[in-house]
């Protein structure tokens, strides 16, 4: 059904791509993330609660079709239909049917319970293809932390301190997350990053509760006892300045789990929190077995653990690569 082109992932009877790089007729995109929505495409369907955050991101004249979560529609003859993937704010697996068999090509996902997106929801399929980020058993994050009062707790600190808080969080889907696990804690605004805040205005319009947020292009005086979200690249900026020199640190990613960031050691920021936008290690596998499927493609890490454990579980586990290797045979280009 799927072929991995230079372009991406291409399904030949559709004549689409998912999440294609580069300039393509028609682009099958599962969420706004930008290594998955790029310009280029002459046409672009996507979840409908995703469609204001592809427009931020790729331009508001891209000509963009939006559908409803398990609405079918026709690619060609390939039936297509999105359903939740839980990763951000109308993050979708792609779901393919076509001759009586069905794929599914999960994007990113996580099972967490997330405030500001729809919940993950598995689809029975014949063949999955998996994203595997933290795809390694050093990787389980832990239910019962509450991240919301975590983070609470720790600007309460910082701020009697006197200090300001600055939790460094991707400008899509985290940021929001963090916004959202505080609205019902925070009495007081949050200062996100100018990046950020088109984006979270996507969230305010599709409803999605958040703390009261302001943006930091707006901020004239210099800030004392409060908490920022943004992205790394703020800790290097001229907007740093606003926080004098009386600050604190912190990284929201799941790659804390290991006490390692994903800009270096843990000892780059003073605090970290373990949260991600992706599934661990167990939800990985729970996943893939609830799909039922019994051919598995891993994305990310397809030559790692994931695809030795499914193997030692009895289902056909294989890299993306091999995808590539069917789309280099000519006389294979298609699977049906």
């Amino acid at each position: 059904m799927l072929e991995l082109l230079r372009q991406g992932l291409f399904c030949e009877a559709g004549n689409f791509f998912i999440d294609p790089m580069g300039a393509v007729d028609h682009a099958v995109v599962t969420h706004a993330h930008s290594d998955h929505a790029r310009r280029g495409a002459k046409q672009y369907y996507t979840p409908r609660s995703g469609v204001g955050l592809v427009k931020a991101r790729l331009g508001q004249k891209i000509k963009i079709s939006g559908h409803e979560y398990g609405e079918s529609f026709f690619i060609g003859p390939v039936r297509v239909s999105f359903h939740p993937a839980g990763h951000v704010l109308g993050s979708a697996q792609v779901r393919l049917e076509y001759k009586g068999e069905v794929w599914v090509a999960s994007g990113d996902y996580k099972r967490e319970p997330d405030p500001t997106c729809e919940p993950f929801e598995s689809v029975p399929c014949d063949v999955f293809l998996t994203e595997a980020t933290f795809g390694t058993p050093a990787y389980k994050w832990d239910r019962s932390k509450d991240l919301g009062l975590e983070i609470f707790e720790w600007w309460k600190k910082n701020r009697e301190d006197g200090k300001n808080s600055v939790v460094c969080a991707y400008s899509l889907g985290k940021t929001q997350r963090v916004l959202g696990v505080l609205e019902p804690l925070m009495e007081r605004p949050i200062f996100i990053d100018p990046a950020a805040t088109p984006l979270t205005d996507c969230y305010r319009r599709e409803g999605v509760k958040l703390a009261e947020y302001r943006c930091l292009s707006q901020v004239t005086k210099p800030l004392v006892g409060e908490l920022i979200v943004a992205p790394y690249s703020f800790l290097r900026s001229e907007k740093l300045s606003l926080l004098g020199d009386q600050f604190l640190t912190a990284f929201a990613s799941g790659w804390m789990a290991t006490g390692k960031g994903g800009y270096g050691h843990s000892s780059v920021f003073d605090h970290g929190f373990t949260m991600s936008d992706h599934a661990d290690w167990s939800d990985l596998i729970s996943t893939v077995v609830e799909t039922g499927a019994k051919k598995v493609f891993v994305q990310h890490r397809g030559n790692g653990a994931l695809v030795r454990h499914l193997r030692k579980l009895g289902i056909d586990a294989y890299s993306d690569a091999e995808l590539a290797k069917k789309a280099a045979r000519p006389t294979q280009l298609a699977l049906f």
